[in-house]
């Protein structure tokens, strides 16, 4: 008896450590994956972040670019243009340009899709208006014109911030807010 005494109290000792070890291991297992669940739910705050940052910067440059089309078109008719005109026209430009380009990179295709809309139309009136300038525009390029489709960038401007804001999850994407 003493040795069946003795497999009892072995297996009663090996089944008390093997208990705490496959606990133990449990417990590892159970941290890891809220260590690995901590990890995405900050990597997706970041990823929002960014693209917040990204798409704040892209309005607020687009905004500018549009504002400054539209001042150097009223500079166009009251006087003649000079190179400080220029420069403040080509900087918001330039501002935009950059802004967009990071946004490709980081937005997804419901957002980049209106912003390659405003883009394209920037960059369109753009051209006109410097063909403008240099006294030769195209057919159809006149002031009034050229003024009509810098105008129509707003609506555009709308419909980005609306895909914007709808991605981030902080409108319903029907674009309600005003310019």
């Amino acid at each position: 008896m003493e040795i069946g005494a003795m497999v009892i109290a072995v297996a009663g000792v090996a089944g008390t450590l093997g208990a705490a070890l496959l606990t133990q291991r449990g417990a590892e297992r159970a941290k890891r994956r809220e260590v690995e669940l901590v990890r995405a739910h900050e990597e997706i705050r970041d990823y929002l972040t960014l693209r917040r940052a990204c798409y704040a910067d892209l309005n607020r440059e687009a905004r500018q670019f549009t504002t400054a089309l539209n001042r150097h078109l009223h500079v166009m008719r009251e006087r003649t243009i000079e190179d400080a005109d220029r420069e403040a026209l080509d900087e918001a430009k330039n501002a935009q340009r950059d802004r967009y380009s990071e946004a490709q990179m980081i937005a997804p295709d419901a957002v980049l899709g209106p912003a390659s809309a405003v883009n394209h139309a920037l960059s369109r009136v753009y051209g006109q208006v410097k063909r403008l300038e240099r006294g030769t525009p195209e057919e159809g390029e006149t002031m009034a014109a050229v003024s009509r489709e810098q105008q129509e960038i707003w609506a555009l401007l709308r419909e980005m911030r609306a895909a914007m804001r709808a991605d981030l999850g902080v409108s319903d994407g029907s674009g309600g807010v005003s310019a």
